[in-house]
């Protein structure tokens, strides 16, 4: 355990925002199973897609992914989905 004020400080702000990343990269599983759930099935295909897309963006636009990260995994997403629905 840390003794010095600042790394208890910092403790406190990591835990916080990998608890805070978690819930943000199950949502993103979450989404992406939908998507291609939603493939598979034909109903809603769009919506479901563009939420998914979405995520993952705003995942690399706040560094929770590494955007050449959330740009890989888009563009597999996107594949697959293409490969389902043809």
């Amino acid at each position: 355990m840390a003794n010095i004020k600042s790394q208890i400080k910092r403790n406190r702000q990591t835990e916080k925002r990998r608890l805070r990343n978690r819930s943000v990269r199950a949502e993103l599983k979450t989404r992406t199973q939908s998507a291609i759930q939603a493939a598979e099935s034909g109903e809603n295909v769009a919506e479901a897609t563009a939420a998914a897309m979405k995520r993952i963006d705003k995942a690399g636009d706040r560094r929770i992914l590494h955007p050449n990260t959330a740009a890989r995994r888009k563009s597999r997403l996107q594949k697959r989905l293409n490969g389902l629905s043809s």
